[in-house]
């Protein structure tokens, strides 16, 4: 096909992306549309069938793969058990009486509720928030918007979110420096957040009974989100330490599952989860769909990879001069607007962006250039008209994306502000 091998490999790869968010629309699942995009992508760039077939074998099989794949499931196995318990109701209720301001209240249950990924998490704090939120004389859209913005600000950083892992693996970054340089992030996300909610946020003081029997309880029912991340961390640097080789690669994900299977256990045992109620979970149909969603995306970008996809963009950029700062910020945002999911903006632009960092020479700053990737692509999945938090939440207070995007404004500009000012101090252009 010697067309279209002369056709810029950035044009190509854009066209795969269009390809992609066409088969969406047309409510082809996120797994198929990547599976697809994936063939196309090899085809398009001059692999054979054969070649097609072993790369998506190998990156199927890749340890980081069945790794990703497995602490995400085991995050849906964790997330469906407290659900079916009813503990994140009683988290919920028990977390009620800690704060004293009915206003505070009002962001910080969609807050807790994103400690714990979860699809379309953002409606379980929902009740609440409408609740709480008539109180304040909220309109719907600012109720919509409060639960979907306060839903997402742990999302840079939180170690239990598969965008985080997925970055870290892919950078080879360590988890720890990243949470502790990411952490910022949502610092200016709750900040930003308030814009719109000025005014609304004041009113009487709520006492809600004995703070202290309320801690208790309230830490009782946190507990396995405290297993998940205290032993994940501690299994993952341990393992890191003990593991050689090619275990050392998935040091941190094999601790994470380790961790994630003890909080599980811990929800069934507390909970006494009979037989039956365990396999309903481990048989829900979501969890084979995640897997395959994660798959999907690993092999689209192992096939960037194998196809030469990434160093013929990356060549192209250098080429045509084009700044390395701006593309970190446009090609994640506008990933991220298309698909709707963190991770497969993550798993698409990162190996491209990457590549592109070591041709610039600025290997040394990818860590930098990492936070301002995420936080950008981040800013373009809460625009997405495909995220199904906002579409959920939007559907329960009964508005339009149009009001509900009126809000995000501002504080999505106050973000992606500080991200880059943030990412020119690590930079140190400011200095």
């Amino acid at each position: 096909m010697p067309f279209i091998q002369s056709i810029p490999a950035v044009v190509r790869v854009l066209l795969i992306f269009c390809i992609v968010l066409v088969a969406m629309r047309k409510k082809v699942s996120l797994g198929n549309a990547f599976m697809m995009g994936a063939v196309l992508l090899g085809l398009i760039f001059g692999l054979g069938p054969i070649s097609i077939i072993q790369s998506a074998f190998f990156s199927l099989v890749h340890p980081k793969t069945l790794a990703l794949s497995g602490v995400v499931c085991l995050i849906l196995v964790l997330s469906h058990s407290l659900e079916a318990a009813g503990q994140m109701q009683r988290l919920l209720d028990r977390f009620r009486g800690l704060i004293r301001s009915p206003g505070l209240n009002l962001v910080l249950f969609p807050a807790l509720i994103g400690l714990l990924p979860m699809p379309g998490g953002a409606i379980f704090s929902a009740p609440m928030v409408k609740h709480l939120g008539a109180q304040r004389g909220l309109s719907a859209a600012q109720l919509s918007y409060t639960n979907y913005w306060f839903r997402h600000i742990w999302e840079y950083w939180w170690p239990l979110y598969p965008g985080v892992l997925l970055t870290t693996a892919m950078a080879g970054l360590d988890i720890w420096i990243f949470i502790l340089f990411l952490f910022p992030l949502t610092l200016v996300a709750a900040a930003a957040g308030f814009w719109p909610l000025k005014g609304y946020l004041g009113g009487p003081v709520q006492l809600n009974g004995s703070r202290r029997a309320q801690t208790r309880a309230f830490f009782k029912e946190l507990t396995p989100v405290l297993i998940a991340i205290g032993f994940g961390l501690g299994f993952g640097s341990l393992f890191s330490l003990v593991l050689q080789g090619k275990g050392a690669s998935v040091a941190k994900e094999l601790g994470l599952i380790l961790a994630l299977m003890m909080a599980v256990g811990w929800v069934w045992r507390v909970n006494r989860f009979s037989g039956e109620g365990k396999k309903a979970i481990l048989l829900k149909p979501e969890l084979l769909r995640m897997f395959y969603m994660i798959a999907s995306i690993l092999i689209f970008k192992g096939m960037l990879e194998d196809s030469q996809a990434v160093t013929a963009v990356s060549e192209e950029f250098v080429r045509w001069r084009i700044p390395l700062m701006p593309i970190a910020i446009l090609l994640p945002f506008l990933v991220g607007a298309v698909v709707g999911i963190t991770i497969a903006f993550v798993g698409t632009t990162f190996p491209i962006l990457i590549s592109l960092i070591g041709t610039f020479g600025e290997s040394q700053y990818l860590l930098p250039y990492m936070m301002l990737a995420l936080a950008c692509g981040f800013v373009g999945v809460l625009f997405s008209p495909l995220h199904l938090c906002l579409l959920l939440t939007n559907e329960y207070f009964h508005t339009s994306l149009g009001p509900v995007y009126r809000q995000l404004l501002a504080p999505c500009a106050a973000l992606m502000i500080c991200s880059i000012l943030y990412f020119l101090v690590l930079h140190g252009l400011v200095f």
